[in-house]
């Protein structure tokens, strides 16, 4: 039986938790075991918070809405900081949206999930339909926050773009969309009618990019946007995130790490650290990521990581 807590209806416990007077609404989900959630992820919540320290977070997470998920926060919110994991509940989620159908079919078996794995899927739906009903931001558990994001609209990532300056490629590892955006409504309807659950990222990031490149090309003039260059969220590719890690001994590659840290300092929103491909690699001492989590994150101190310790449990300390 479920618990009183978690019985409560989803949007009652969502709309309460915003009545709060929150300077942003963010949102992020988490569909892996609580226990999973470990000082990466940490960071990410320490520097959203240093930079909208009345911001308000809410984790769509079943795991994370436990007692477990409630120690893991507590340094945050014992320090005033306002974040709380709530059980979403899909069905009223994706009620009135495109997803609706597709959701239906999927649990009636007339839906085939595909090789991706199912959470990884719906954790892209989940995002979109929670913008789409309330409005705010969304972002990954792997982001480093450098700049107050309270005066950015209706706002998506270019990943990569041309030599002309043309974006190529669209992310969904952070969206910026205010309630009933027609936008994320069209997220929405090509998830529904394109979902392909065998290919990597048909249902994700390739989806904003064809629809926005569709959008774009029809001219439709009511679906006001604005795209967001690489600097902005997506400083550095994923194939070269581990550089961002290391530490330089050589002069020349010291000076370089100088300069990037003042350019990320200046121009850059938040920077995507690609856990897919960084979550092994130890954060070094005078390393880029290094750098960054010392001034953004809420604790400046013993941050370094080993390879066994990095995804245990923030304790009280953290913070």
């Amino acid at each position: 039986m479920k618990s009183t807590k978690t019985s409560r209806k989803f949007n009652g416990r969502v709309n309460e938790f915003f009545t709060r007077n929150c300077s942003v609404q963010f949102f992020m989900t988490w569909i892996s075991p609580a226990k999973s959630f470990g000082r990466r992820e940490f960071f990410t919540l320490e520097s959203l918070f240093k930079a909208h320290p009345k911001g308000c977070l809410i984790i769509l997470s079943k795991t994370l809405d436990s007692p477990s998920g409630i120690m893991i926060f507590r340094p945050l919110v014992e320090l005033g900081y306002r974040i709380l994991a709530v059980t979403p509940d899909l069905c009223l989620l994706f009620e009135n949206t495109p997803a609706a159908s597709w959701f239906i079919d999927l649990k009636n078996g007339k839906k085939d999930p595909g090789k991706v794995p199912l959470a990884q899927n719906l954790s892209n739906l989940m995002r979109l339909a929670v913008l789409y009903k309330y409005g705010g931001v969304y972002l990954d558990t792997d982001f480093i926050i450098l700049k107050d994001f309270s005066r950015l609209r209706n706002s998506i990532g270019a990943q990569s773009m041309d030599a002309n300056g043309n974006w190529t490629r669209l992310n969904n590892a952070l969206l910026i969309f205010d309630k009933s955006h027609p936008l994320v409504y069209k997220f929405m309807e090509e998830f529904a009618l394109s979902f392909d659950g065998n290919r990597w990222g048909q249902n994700g990031p390739y989806l904003v990019s064809r629809v926005v490149e569709k959008v774009i090309s029809m001219k439709i003039k009511d679906h006001n946007f604005n795209i967001m260059p690489p600097r902005a969220f997506y400083p550095v590719d994923w194939i070269r995130i581990a550089g961002f890690f290391m530490k330089f001994n050589v002069k020349n590659d010291s000076r370089w790490v100088e300069t990037k840290v003042l350019e990320l300092n200046k121009k850059t929103y938040g920077v995507h650290l690609w856990n897919s491909q960084s979550s092994n690699v130890k954060i070094e001492q005078g390393s880029i990521i290094d750098r960054l989590v010392s001034t953004h994150c809420l604790n400046s101190k013993d941050h370094h990581e080993s390879h066994h310790d990095q995804n245990h449990y923030p304790t009280k300390d953290v913070a």
